[in-house]
């Protein structure tokens, strides 16, 4: 399978009845500021260099961001914080993602969800990040050069966790701890690391618990990591 046709199997997915439900009712229904937009309304594929290093994992879309462009973290406040430090540390040819055809790129960096859909109040379910799993293992195995997960918060850290198991790697023993700048690989030098940042989200960004600085700093680490 090629890696277009799996994006293509990953935008069908009708796996999780809850998700399913809200995506299409936020797209049915829209935020006035976007009521005259088409929105994407379906699950959201991965994005970036398939030849990439570092990938990147976040939470899963926002409701009126990547369910409304159809590309991750696209259209929301965090996702500008991050394409902006993508930018920022040379892994994105511009500083801003608006929409799928804005002639973005992502030069050494793969960017996706632990789930592909927007979940109601922003909070998928352990069910559904184990739903979902197979999608980005998947994924990786077109994505296959990976060395470093950048975890986009706690949740995204538990999954990558779940990934590695899930992609043939000894589970981790004792289990890594998130923190911001958290570092974990495992001793034999097996599978991908591990590097946690908080999520761009805006409770993070406007209140200083993550600032620009932060992420870049990750982001370069991230870099140095991969090699």
């Amino acid at each position: 399978m090629t890696l277009e046709a799996l994006e293509a199997d990953v935008t069908a997915c009708r796996r999780c009845p809850r998700l399913v439900a809200w995506r299409e009712e936020v797209a049915a229904v829209r935020r006035a500021a976007f009521a005259d937009q088409i929105y994407w309304g379906r699950p959201i594929p991965g994005f970036g260099d398939p030849a990439a290093r570092v990938l990147i994992l976040g939470l899963a879309p926002a409701a009126h961001g990547a369910n409304r462009t159809g590309r991750v973290f696209t259209g929301d406040r965090s996702g500008d914080f991050l394409f902006a430090a993508l930018h920022r540390t040379g892994f994105a040819n511009q500083p801003t993602s608006t929409h799928r055809g804005d002639g973005l790129r992502l030069t050494g960096a793969w960017i996706t969800a632990a789930v592909r859909c927007a979940p109601p109040a922003n909070k998928p379910t352990p069910q559904e990040r184990d739903t979902c799993l197979p999608w980005t293992v998947a994924e990786l195995g077109h994505v296959s050069a990976v060395r470093v997960i950048v975890c986009l918060g706690a949740f995204a850290w538990d999954a990558a966790l779940r990934l590695r198991v899930a992609l043939g790697h000894p589970r981790a023993r004792p289990r890594p701890k998130f923190g911001h700048g958290a570092l974990w690989y495992d001793d034999a030098g097996t599978g991908p690391a591990l590097l946690g940042t908080y999520h761009p989200s805006q409770q993070n960004t406007f209140t200083g618990v993550l600032t620009e600085s932060m992420l870049d700093d990750v982001l370069r680490t991230a870099r140095d990591v991969a090699g």
